[in-house]
């Protein structure tokens, strides 16, 4: 084997890592604008001054201010909190129980998996999208339903990947041999499965918060989501819009920050499954 074959999987490693540490340290500035921008930036995001309307980049205010005369900074900060947090709870909504349910399809097998197979094949066959509208329907603008619709959408995946790689991880031959010994369901999974299993579920829980900054902006987007004067990244993009000739920036920072969050969370994805 030529020395180009041996030092190429190092490089392409090293690639992946820097794309892995790019994503990170992107995702870390975002988090803290998410999280100091809000305390930090004294402006009410739902303060409203006419004479300020469309006021441009600098000046009173940083990053200008929208129709009503908002601070874009403040209603940034607030969006990118809401957008951040809302992501987090409802990828770890749907990770906890997909993952426990497909641990314990994988190990008892039987009837058990072949129910909870089907109530995995029940809830796709109902579209994702479907499913969040119906449950807004019920309660349209609230942030519960668009959490538990985007939450019950999205644990099938962890259910079924889970699944998947523990019946695998189960497979081999240590994991007989740990049986034979007499070692427990419970240290099995916690010593031999999971530390396995664990990178594939990180790059599925970075897919998933990703999915969900992207659905919650397009339903707000299109008025079924959270509403006005919610400071969210998606109605903000839409409320500007009729005003992109006078202030393109304006309309292009919140589509911007969303792209940046998505961005951030592919580049951690695509590191964690190389």
């Amino acid at each position: 084997m030529s020395t180009i074959d041996n030092v190429s999987p190092a490089r392409g490693r090293a690639r992946l890592s820097g794309s892995r540490a790019s994503g990170a340290a992107l995702l870390f500035l975002l988090a803290a604008f998410a999280l100091l921008g809000p305390v930090l930036i004294p402006a009410d995001p739902a303060a409203q001054d006419f004479s300020a309307s469309l006021a441009p980049i600098g000046g009173d205010y940083a990053l200008g201010a929208d129709h009503y005369g908002r601070s874009l900074l403040a209603r940034l900060a607030h969006g990118g909190r809401l957008s951040f947090g809302l992501a987090f709870l409802t990828m770890l909504a749907a990770a906890v129980p997909g993952v426990l349910l497909g641990l314990a399809a994988a190990w008892r097998g039987g009837w058990t998996e072949r129910l909870l197979e089907l109530l995995a094949t029940v809830v796709l066959a109902l579209p994702g999208l479907m499913l969040v509208l119906l449950l807004l329907a019920f309660s349209p603008g609230n942030y519960g339903p668009l959490f538990l619709g985007l939450s019950l959408t999205l644990w099938v995946e962890f259910y079924r990947v889970t699944r998947a790689a523990t019946k695998t991880v189960l497979a081999q031959p240590h994991i007989e041999a740990a049986r034979m010994l007499g070692f427990g369901s419970g240290y099995i999974l916690r010593n031999c499965v999971l530390p396995v299993i664990a990178p594939t579920i990180a790059t599925l829980a970075a897919f998933a918060m990703a999915t969900a900054i992207i659905a919650v902006s397009t339903l707000s987007a299109i008025s079924v989501g959270l509403q006005p004067p919610t400071p969210e990244l998606g109605s903000m993009i839409v409320e500007l819009l009729p005003y992109y000739a006078e202030a393109p920036v304006h309309v292009l920072l919140p589509a911007m920050l969303i792209f940046l969050l998505v961005l951030g969370l592919q580049l951690v994805a695509e590191g964690d499954r190389a």
